[in-house]
């Protein structure tokens, strides 16, 4: 899963994006109204941690124009506004939760998870295509109720791909989503590569019934045999 934090605290920042990463979230960050509105603007999220009181504009409006935009993030106001005003405002504009500062860490990744599970889910624990079964919660992935042992960026590439069965995904797009901000870092994409043929290599030794396809020119398409 992909998670912008959009908070103007540099120390809460630094926490926050520490503490997700080790939870296996792939995270990027952005400090202000201007830098938030251009990431969401660009980039594809699965959720966002968006603060109300931020520099050079308001949260309130930054969330009116994702959701008027189509775009699908799940978004969790975060502020220390805790009034009754800023929350029926957040949700009316298509908040999917509150949270509000201080906050402990392990109230912030559960909200996530029951956002995820509401939003793409429908409330289930475990995302299922074919044979496969996979568990955002616990790391998890099952092939015929076996469990097969991934790596972690192996886990997130599944992932994402369960979540978008028989769809077209672009390598640059795929690579941006699991890699975050450090694509940037990468020259080309065999890393992704090297990535994509493991995992496939794990699903059909143990029998999975679902492949990652390579479409030429493209990118990948995750299907059944």
């Amino acid at each position: 899963m992909k998670i912008l934090v959009v908070e103007d605290d540099p120390s809460l920042m630094e926490v926050m994006v520490s503490a997700l990463k080790k939870e296996g979230y792939t995270v990027e960050s952005a400090v202000d109204f201007h830098s938030a509105s251009e990431k969401t603007g660009m980039y594809a999220y699965d959720c966002i941690l968006l603060d109300i009181m931020l520099p050079g504009g308001s949260g309130l409006e930054l969330l009116e124009r994702i959701k008027s935009s189509g775009n699908k993030a799940d978004v969790i106001i975060i502020s220390a506004k805790d009034s009754i005003d800023d929350k029926v405002a957040g949700l009316e504009l298509g908040a999917d939760d509150y949270l509000a500062k201080p906050f402990h860490l392990a109230e912030l990744f559960a909200r996530i998870r029951s956002v995820a599970r509401r939003s793409r889910q429908d409330g289930e624990f475990s995302l299922k295509f074919g044979n496969i079964v996979l568990e955002p919660d616990t790391g998890r992935v099952f092939v015929d109720g076996h469990q097969v042992e991934l790596l972690k960026k192996e886990f997130s590439i599944l992932d994402y791909f369960m979540r978008r069965p028989g769809h077209l995904v672009d390598k640059t797009v795929l690579a941006e989503a699991i890699w975050g901000d450090h694509i940037d870092q990468a020259d080309d994409f065999q890393f992704l590569y090297a990535q994509v043929k493991n995992l496939r290599r794990k699903l059909q030794e143990a029998g999975a019934d679902a492949e990652i396809k390579a479409v030429y020119g493209f990118g990948y398409k995750f299907v059944l045999r």
